[in-house]
């Protein structure tokens, strides 16, 4: 059964499909919102199984862009594109310059960034192309890596939940489960040792296994996310790709608070009222994830890491802004976390309604 695009982006401004034969490209660019300006969000390359998962994930994950822009106090709106394939034999300079005309022709509408399966020397490509493009290298006046704040974004949240489960905002003595070691993963992990923490891990990567344990030794790891997730654990941190908060998952996990780098983690509505009803504190994936999308964003206006990072450092405030009107309001934070962004995008984008010459 065949995806309906009008059923699903109901709330979307713009779904652009860009088919290229000539280098194989086949993309999706969805503009979920502009109220609060153009929309930004990565680019995804990444092997979909038909056309309609891929529309479904674009959507998804814009959406997802806009609330977390918003959360962020940033103007921007939200947008995101997949590239369907496997960018280990498809991603040519020839495709991402394809790509980057595209995206050129969207004209500021829609701002890109590395997502998975893209690296800021691929925004430098695209940008060969195209005058809308952030995350692109140092070499090139970006700001290279933004997977550094987002996992620095990451344990700032993490450290507000610890506060509010145990009254401390520290990792230390903690088990910190982190499922996914990859670009993001990695660098949290770092921050957890550091902070005293002991960390679990999983990846179907064994190489990014053995490199994470290489550099810190006292980290452990188990066989999948099913193993780790039935471990004893007091945080646990999905940071791969979507979906990881299954019915399945909440029955068997003994963590206390749920806190990842990983977008869309709610397999579907209602997961997070079962983990409110298991006592397990969910930090809301948008909310704690949104330091990539800070640094990449100050890119635009000249970037400096020491700014963006102090941007950043306020995703500890906004988790714990979550957290208190989730208790005033009696709702999850989930839901908490939207109202918060609904707020923004409703009472600023409402200025937009003056026309200004």
């Amino acid at each position: 059964m065949s995806v309906d695009v009008f059923e699903l982006a109901h709330e979307h401004e713009q779904v652009v499909f860009a088919n290229d034969p000539a280098t194989g490209l086949q993309a999706i660019i969805a503009i979920h919102s502009t109220a609060l300006g153009p929309a930004l969000g990565g680019t995804r390359f990444y092997p979909y199984a038909s056309t309609d998962a891929a529309i479904e994930d674009v959507l998804n994950l814009s959406r997802g862009m806009s609330y977390k822009a918003a959360l962020a106090g940033l103007d921007l709106g939200g947008g995101k594109a997949v590239i369907i394939g496997d960018p280990g034999t498809l991603k040519t300079e020839a495709l991402l310059r394809a790509y980057g005309r595209f995206v050129q022709s969207l004209n500021g509408r829609y701002y890109t960034a590395c997502d998975v399966g893209t690296f800021s020397v691929d925004m430098d490509h695209i940008a060969r192309e195209c005058s809308f493009v952030t995350g692109r290298t140092v070499a090139h006046g970006g700001a290279g890596d933004s997977s550094v704040l987002t996992a620095f974004g990451v344990f700032q949240g993490m450290r507000a939940a610890a506060e509010q489960v145990w009254g401390e905002p520290t990792l230390a003595g903690r088990t910190v489960g982190v499922a996914g070691i990859g670009k993001v993963g990695r660098h949290l992990v770092r921050h957890l040792i550091e902070d005293g923490a002991s960390v679990v891990v999983t990846d179907v990567h064994q190489p990014s296994i053995d490199s994470v344990r290489e550099e810190f030794p006292p980290v452990q790891a188990v066989a999948d996310t099913e193993a780790l997730v039935a471990s004893p654990l007091d945080v646990y941190a999905p940071c791969a790709l979507g979906g990881a908060l299954t019915d399945e998952v909440v029955e068997v996990l003994s963590a206390r608070i749920v806190c990842g780098a990983a977008n869309n983690q709610l397999a579907h509505p209602g997961v997070e009222k079962q983990l409110e009803d298991r006592g397990i504190l969910y930090a809301p994936d948008y909310c704690v994830n949104s330091g990539g999308l800070i640094q990449v964003a100050d890119e635009l206006e000249g970037f400096s890491f020491e700014r963006a990072e102090q941007r950043a450092s306020g995703i500890f405030e906004t988790t714990r802004s979550v957290f208190e009107l989730a208790k005033a309001d009696g709702v999850a934070p989930a839901i908490a976390a939207d109202r918060l962004a609904e707020r923004r995008i409703r009472d600023v984008g409402r200025l937009r309604g003056v026309w200004l010459s």
